[in-house]
């Protein structure tokens, strides 16, 4: 059994664009931005491990993930593909490209979480479990209101709780992951950041309503002090959910990249 789900866009062949989702979410979430936005661009993007319909087996790190995906690569692709990825999603991609990089033909990195305050994921990940699920629809509908999905179009937001939501007992609901896995990936983004290959073209998205902000000044400061012209820098005004709430520019982001 393959232990990525994989969700599979526009055409069997072509170049290819990885895209991988960040932490507590799925990889059918770039479904709007593929099919409506880059319909004849190839795209695959997995439920990264404890996500969605994936695997939940250990460990949760950074290094099992990545090797996760070199094995789907290996699988999917005879080039180099363009990887797009969305918080820990970006944070991974980051993390391929710097163990990889023959794997990576460039990086679009959508407000990476990365070499966050523990402090601030200590509470986070204390708040996971001790509210692990909804009583109810609306209630999940409102959490994702109350943090970052604000400005996505209610299409979006309906089509995040179709997929992402099951049944967790005594008719309640939660979201489709491993709590474990989770909790132990909100420690790998208080990893010391790692770099992409000094000569790897790369853009950078920073949603400017994020506060405090995900991607962090000294990130930010090394990956420019590190790629120098290879690096594109885009200060986009909205939440943390870049594709979701700025699809078109997202993708013409992704056919740039592409060239």
């Amino acid at each position: 059994m393959s232990i990525l789900h994989v969700h599979r866009f526009g055409p069997a062949a072509g170049p290819l664009v990885l895209a991988l989702h960040g932490l507590t979410g799925h990889g059918k979430r770039w479904a709007a931005l593929a099919e409506e936005y880059l319909p004849d661009i190839r795209v695959i993007a997995p439920d990264l491990r404890g996500h969605g319909r994936s695997s939940s087996l250990p460990p949760w790190d950074f290094e099992r993930i990545v090797a996760d995906l070199v094995d789907l690569l290996a699988a999917e692709a005879e080039e180099p593909a363009l990887i797009v990825g969305h918080s820990f999603g970006a944070a991974t991609a980051v993390h391929l490209a710097h163990r990889h990089p023959e794997l990576v033909r460039g990086l679009v990195l959508l407000d990476p979480a990365i070499a966050l305050d523990p402090v601030r994921l200590d509470e986070i990940a204390h708040n996971t479990l001790a509210h692990p699920d909804y009583a109810n629809i609306d209630d999940a509908r409102g959490d994702k209101l109350a943090s970052a999905w604000a400005d996505v179009a209610p299409a979006l937001l309906d089509a995040e709780l179709n997929e992402h939501l099951i049944a967790t007992g005594d008719g309640r609901v939660g979201w489709r992951m491993s709590l474990p896995a989770i909790t132990s990936y909100w420690g790998q983004l208080a990893r010391d950041f790692v770099l992409p290959p000094a000569d790897l073209p790369t853009v950078l998205v920073q949603a400017m309503k994020v506060r405090p902000p995900f991607v962090t000044p000294e990130f930010r400061s090394a990956l420019t002090a590190r790629l120098g012209e290879r690096l594109t820098v885009r200060e986009f005004d909205c939440d943390h959910m870049v594709a979701q709430s700025m699809p078109a520019e997202t993708a013409a982001l992704v056919r740039a990249a592409l060239g």
